[in-house]
């Protein structure tokens, strides 16, 4: 019984490390979502009001992101939105390694050394994925192809 538990964590850690790296793209759109809907909700305009603000507040910055991305024509101009992008990605990488890393590891420097590599890599992720999923400009180079 002991290793159908062991293998079912292992199954769970995996699953979340894929659904980590996937939905990176998306903790700016989900962080103003989430100030938004809050704001919303503190305002007066009850949950489900706040739902559709969240909502609309994420879809509106994750679309206009991907608008910029492919209307922008100096290369400089998309590396700083796509960093805008990237870097709450990140941030959000760098806690999640660290609450693997907590249960892991007892080492509080080793916690957060791989706390680090784990930020690096959620954001190298997100950065190639912005990029991928980003528009191209009319010589059909996107972001990673200058």
């Amino acid at each position: 019984m002991i290793i159908l538990g062991i293998l079912l964590c292992m199954v769970a850690i995996g699953f979340f490390c894929w659904l980590l790296f996937t939905l990176a793209v998306f903790a700016l759109p989900f962080f103003v979502g989430v100030t938004t809907g809050m704001w919303a909700f503190n305002s007066g305009a009850g949950w489900l009001g706040a739902i559709l603000v969240a909502a609309l507040a994420a879809g509106l910055t994750f679309g206009v992101g991907q608008l910029l991305l492919g209307t922008v024509r100096p290369l400089w101009a998309k590396f700083a939105i796509a960093l805008v992008f990237v870097a709450p990605a990140a941030v959000a990488g760098y806690y999640a390694t660290h609450g693997f890393a907590k249960h892991l590891i007892p080492s509080e420097g080793w916690q957060i050394a791989f706390s680090f590599i784990g930020a690096v890599a959620i954001g190298i992720a997100a950065f190639l994925r912005i990029a991928e999923t980003s528009g191209h400009d009319q010589s059909g180079r996107g972001i990673v192809q200058a």
